[in-house]
C-alpha cells in the first residue's frame, strides 16, 4: 500500500465508482478485472491520469439482474471497497486487463453530478479507517476452525486448493481473499464486505460454508437475508 495512505486526511473526498454485482474488494487483497465497456474504459483512463483509485460497490437487490446496470439512477449499496490500480495492460481489441489492490472500505454520502460517463460519489472513510492498518484484528481469527471448514467444503465439492500458499498466508490475506473469491451470491458477499472486523468476517465465511455443507447432506440449508 502506498505510504501516503496512512490516515483519513490522506484519502480523497470523492471516488470514481465501478458498480459491479457479486464483486467486493477488501483491504490488501487483489482484484483482477477485464474492462471492456466504454464508460469503464474512460474510468480507468481517468484513474490512471489521477490517483489510480477506484471504488467498487454492488447494486442493491431488485435493481435488475445486470452485473453492472447502465445509467446513474440504479440504487447502490452504501458500503463499498476502494482499491488502487497496481497493474494494467491494454489488449489488441482495446480492453484493459487491470489488477487492483484493496485499500479500505467506504460509505457513500452523496453522488456528484458530473458529465463523466461513470458515477462519482462523495465518500466517508471514517467508519472503516482501521482498514488502513495492515493485519488489524488478525490475532482474533479462529484460523484452525476456518481451515477445517474450508477443507470440508473443498472435499464436499470435489475442489482442490494450493495448501502451501494457504498455509503461508496471513490471517488477513486468507480471510479477505476467501471472502472475495467465495461462490456466494451478492447479498452474502455484501455481508462479508460489511463485517466489522476480520474475526466477524471469518465467522460469516464459516457459517456460509456450514450452511452449504448442511444442504449437501440433506439439511434445509439457508442463505443470509
Amino acid at each position: 500500500m502506498p505510504e501516503r495512505y496512512l490516515n483519513a486526511g490522506d484519502l480523497p473526498e470523492t471516488l470514481r465508482l465501478f458498480p459491479l454485482r457479486g464483486v467486493i474488494l477488501l483491504p490488501r487483497s487483489s482484484l483482477p478485472l477485464n474492462v471492456f465497456e466504454p464508460r469503464y474504459l474512460t474510468l480507468v483512463n481517468d484513474a490512471l491520469a489521477g490517483d489510480r483509485l477506484i471504488g467498487f460497490v454492488q447494486p442493491l437487490a431488485g435493481e435488475g439482474m445486470s452485473e453492472s446496470p447502465m445509467g446513474k439512477t440504479v440504487a447502490l449499496h452504501s458500503t463499498g471497497g476502494a482499491g488502487r490500480l497496481i497493474a494494467w495492460q491494454e489488449t489488441d481489441d482495446g480492453h484493459y486487463l487491470i489488477t487492483l489492490s484493496g485499500l479500505a472500505r467506504f460509505t457513500i454520502t452523496c453522488e456528484e453530478q458530473t458529465r463523466a460517463p461513470y458515477r462519482i460519489c462523495r465518500i466517508d472513510w471514517s467508519p472503516f479507517i482501521g482498514d488502513l492498518e495492515q493485519g488489524r484484528g488478525e490475532e482474533a481469527v479462529d484460523r484452525a476452525r476456518l481451515l477445517s471448514v474450508l477443507k470440508d467444503y473443498l472435499e464436499a465439492n470435489e475442489l482442490t486448493a494450493g495448501w502451501e500458499g494457504i498455509n503461508n498466508s496471513s490471517n488477513e490475506l486468507l480471510v479477505n481473499t476467501l471472502s472475495m473469491i467465495s461462490p456466494y451470491g451478492p447479498e452474502e458477499k455484501q455481508a462479508l464486505l460489511e463485517a466489522r472486523d476480520l474475526k466477524t468476517r471469518a465467522k460469516v465465511l464459516v457459517t456460509l460454508a456450514e450452511m452449504d455443507l448442511a444442504g449437501a447432506d440433506g439439511g434445509s440449508g439457508s442463505t443470509l437475508q
